[in-house]
């Protein structure tokens, strides 16, 4: 059974925002410039990004549906294959545009695809492996000739002041104190942003176009959630006991109030647990798949902050795995963090830029926070 990727595309909306930009195209909380934004910029290393939304009228500009369509349009344009010629379409995101229909159906219609199979990956970051782990296996079984598979995100409507509490001014203060509080609304506020990548499986490593084809050797994704309680929430909000109460359990009332519609995150249990996610998820893969400490080449993994870039290296190495520094490949600080669609947003960038030559193998690594999940993809260019 064999499946290489065989082109990366991605689309990010608009132009880029940099640091001192991003506050007017977000809108100011209360009319009140942030007290915390310098403080988490200073830590998650993000120089500029991507939003879907018009600077000068602050309207959103795209849905992820039509970000999701625009990448795979790019992709298929790029290895002059048509929508028709895509039989499966399998879509990952944590932000979808709505719960019904699925991002998937609502990313066909924008591309008015013929009938063919879609499939949906709900989730956060790792939504897009699942997704590309789903169209590996498709692919290499022979049950449909390629597939193209995306993973996007559109934040930043979530991000927009209009969306914040007035509570959030209470919550800067223990930054000076306590620097993972930032972890929580603002960190997010000043981290998430919006773009999509889309990548084509087939079964043969044919070259398509300048980029190099990838082949995958496996797809895997281990979840922690059975022992450990949710992390990040969207349409919730978490009990002191660890629990979550969603949207449906109260009354409409308190939707807004209670702040259900903006995405939250527990800051104490992220610094708590996510480093050992990051290690003992590894070691699992790295004993299940037989790789060795030296095998890898290229180490590309999905950060939502510089701030875990050392964690990742430490974690790396207390398994036995070692990778050059110089071979530990994000840009983070370039495009920011973008979800689901940050790894096909780094494979794209290392690939065309031919520092990955033949032969050499990435391993992706993709930690997600929701409720602690981990994927990784082992690569090899070809």
């Amino acid at each position: 059974m064999s499946a290489f990727i065989t082109h990366i595309s991605s689309f990010l909306p608009n132009g880029p925002i940099d640091n001192d930009t991003m506050e007017s195209v977000l809108g100011l909380v209360n009319g009140k410039r942030s007290r915390a934004r310098a403080l988490v910029l200073r830590s998650n290393g993000i120089k500029n990004r991507h939003y879907a939304i018009d600077p000068a009228s602050g309207q959103q500009t795209h849905t992820n549906a039509q970000l999701t369509a625009e990448a795979v349009r790019r992709l298929l344009d790029a290895v002059k294959l048509g929508v028709d010629e895509v039989p499966l379409l399998a879509c990952g995101t944590a932000t979808p545009d709505q719960l019904m229909p699925a991002h998937g159906f609502m990313t066909q219609g924008e591309l008015k695809a013929p009938p063919a199979e879609v499939f949906t990956v709900a989730g956060s970051c790792t939504s897009s492996m699942s997704a590309l782990r789903y169209a590996t296996i498709a692919v290499g079984s022979g049950q449909v000739p390629r597939a193209v598979v995306t993973g996007s995100e559109l934040c930043s409507a979530l991000m927009h002041a209009r969306h914040f509490r007035p509570e959030l001014d209470d919550r800067i203060a223990a930054l000076e104190k306590e620097p993972r509080i930032a972890f929580e609304y603002e960190f997010l506020r000043w981290m998430l942003s919006d773009g999509a990548g889309a990548v084509l499986v087939e079964p043969e490593a044919r070259q398509r176009s300048a980029m190099p084809v990838l082949k995958i050797h496996w797809v895997d994704s281990i979840s922690f959630a059975g022992q450990l309680d949710t992390c990040m929430y969207h349409l919730a909000r978490k009990r002191e006991d660890g629990s979550t109460e969603t949207w449906k359990q109260v009354e409409p009332s308190e939707w807004l109030k209670s702040g259900f519609f903006n995405l939250g995150q527990d800051s104490r249990m992220l610094g708590e647990n996510i480093g050992r996610v990051m290690g003992d998820s590894l070691a699992m893969v790295m004993k299940k798949r037989k790789l060795g400490g030296r095998e890898v080449d290229w180490l590309l993994p999905h950060i939502s902050s510089a701030f875990f870039r050392s964690e990742v290296k430490s974690q790396a190495e207390r398994v036995g795995l070692f990778v050059p520094e110089e071979r530990v490949f994000t840009n983070l600080a370039e495009v920011g963090n973008v979800g689901a669609a940050s790894v096909f947003l780094m494979l794209e960038e290392l690939v065309t830029s031919g520092r990955a030559k033949k032969g050499e193998k990435i391993l992706c690594s993709i930690p997600e926070s929701a409720r602690f999940n981990a994927s990784y993809a082992l690569l090899e260019v070809m």
